[in-house]
């Protein structure tokens, strides 16, 4: 299988949010990566690919909440794959650090930062 992903993910489990016009489901996350997420499947979500919601949740023994506008680009029984579309400056700060803890290799995380933002329109 041809792996497109052009960003590194971190395994990282948090309790989140789904939020879509007016309704909110509770989720898992499974996945991150500066570009977006892998989160398990809501009870009752029937959105479509290239939906737009926005995913929500807050650091494990923290106060610090993220939020991102995302795009489903993939979609399977038990899973959504989330494609980052929006994220404001503070959540992305975050977001950065959090990778940066877990992957270990602050260049490769420079170079996928430096991508993300190149790549934007």
């Amino acid at each position: 299988m041809d792996d497109r992903r052009k960003f590194s993910r971190i395994f990282f489990a948090a309790s989140a949010h789904l939020a879509q016009t007016e309704q909110t489901w509770r989720t898992k996350i499974l996945d991150l990566s500066l570009n977006g997420a892998l989160v398990e499947l809501p009870s009752g979500y029937t959105g479509q690919l290239n939906s737009i919601l926005t995913l929500e949740f807050v650091l494990p023994d923290s106060d610090i909440e993220l939020k991102m506008e995302a795009a489903i680009v993939h979609k399977t029984p038990e899973h959504l794959g989330l494609k980052c579309t929006h994220i404001d400056v503070d959540s992305i700060t975050h977001l950065r650090r959090i990778i940066e803890l877990n992957m270990g290799d602050p260049e490769l995380l420079n170079r996928e930062l430096t991508s993300l933002i190149t790549s934007a329109p």
